[in-house]
């Protein structure tokens, strides 16, 4: 399926009103620009510091774990970084390079066999483009958008980073493996045998001493220990043919999302307890969980029916609805820097949606190459990446 370059949409106001979903912008935030104020504001600073993981950078607030992701606020690592949406093509193994001030895709990468997810690694430095069957991770540099000599790993589906820089996590969904290895070298160090079945997302809890992992093909959950690099913890969902997918920890640490393509919605989840979680139902084919600059607001994509779903952390609901125009397959993505655009993949569509994050209003439809999906958009705002499409801290 493809369209021409760019196709706007220009809606009038009840349409507008339509695809904004569950009503209008509370009054006191009707005019204020998207991510400039926090949701919670920082704690005042206390002599009892969050005894993180050693190495790990201190904990900018304890109340919310996305403090350092405010708008346009850029590492001088990433500072003069130009400005691009990194897109993998699965079954064109190549990555789509798009400039997102014209929504024009201005340059193709070949890399290896089945691209799944372009990571950014936790010094921000270099892209890894996942290449799951051809068994190799792929460097971009993010400053020449060129690509390096791709480096051998063995089902790199997905890629995390310990919060203390030190491991790189190599999701191996297919051997049934979590694979840790030197975060710069990529020399094995440890393999974590799984017993569960597609190892894909993860995220870190407040303290960095433990993760979470969804298990989609047999509807698991693991927490395991980041120092000891071991599974501590494993429970299934209470759902008949449950696939996980996205995982994402609330602002404040005490919760976890995971999205659940066939359970069409999100699991909530006390990682600390690790006990029963309970579902959000959200549309069908929930994929994937994206925080707001301002950490008040998650973008949930519902690949299944080509929606957005918008849950509001200071409310604990869903607030907001977005429906694409001609409907689609959003997928994987990320937030612009200044928190403007949401940024998707449409796997199954062959294009790469952009949306207002204030009004839901779809920005472009940009054809890419076959089966897109975990895109990066880079830079992005924080101190160091824990890895996936761009998670930071």
């Amino acid at each position: 399926m493809h369209h021409t370059t760019i196709k706007r949409v220009l809606i009038a106001g009840a349409v507008l009103a339509a695809l904004a979903g569950c009503g209008s912008e509370p009054k006191e935030h009707a005019n204020e620009a998207l991510g400039t104020k926090a949701a919670i504001q920082p704690a005042p600073p206390t002599k009892e510091a969050v005894r993180g993981l050693p190495g790990m950078p201190p904990v900018l607030d304890p109340t919310d774990v996305y403090a350092a992701d405010r708008p346009n606020r850029l590492s001088p690592v990433v500072k003069d970084f130009p400005a691009r949406v990194y897109v993998p093509n699965t079954q064109s193994n190549t990555v789509s390079v798009i400039d997102p001030m014209t929504y024009r895709v201005i340059g193709t990468i070949p890399v290896g066999a089945q691209p799944q997810h372009v990571v950014p690694s936790w010094d921000m430095k270099t892209l890894w483009v996942n290449n799951d069957k051809g068994n190799s991770l792929t460097p971009i540099d993010p400053k020449t958008g060129k690509a390096g000599k791709p480096i051998s790993v063995h089902d790199p589906y997905n890629l995390y980073f310990t919060p203390n820089g030190k491991y790189a996590i190599v999701m191996a969904s297919l051997d049934r493996e979590l694979v840790f290895r030197d975060a710069h070298t990529m020399k094995r160090v440890k393999t974590e045998p799984v017993n569960c079945y597609g190892v894909n997302h993860a995220d870190f809890s407040l303290d960095g001493r433990y993760f979470i992992v969804s298990c989609e093909f047999s509807g698991d959950l693991l927490k395991v220990d980041t120092q000891k690099m071991k599974v501590v913890a494993q429970e299934k969902l209470p759902f008949h043919g449950a696939m996980p997918q996205d995982v994402k920890i609330s602002p404040d640490g005490k919760k976890f999302y995971v999205a659940d393509m066939m359970a069409g919605g999100v699991w909530i989840l006390d990682g600390d307890k690790f006990t029963r979680p309970t579902l959000l139902p959200t549309g069908k084919g929930a994929h994937g969980l994206y925080i707001s600059r301002d950490s008040r607001e998650m973008y949930i994509s519902n690949r299944g029916e080509g929606t957005i779903s918008v849950f509001d952390f200071t409310q604990n609901r869903l607030t907001r609805k977005w429906y694409l125009p001609e409907g689609g397959s959003p997928d994987m993505g990320g937030v612009s820097a200044d928190g403007k655009v949401l940024w998707l993949s449409g796997r199954y569509d062959s294009e790469v949606y952009a949306i207002d994050t204030r009004t839901g209003i779809q920005l472009a439809r940009i054809p890419v190459g076959s089966g897109p999906h975990g895109l990066a958009v880079y830079p992005q705002p924080g101190r160091y990446s824990l890895g996936h499409t761009g998670i930071f801290r």
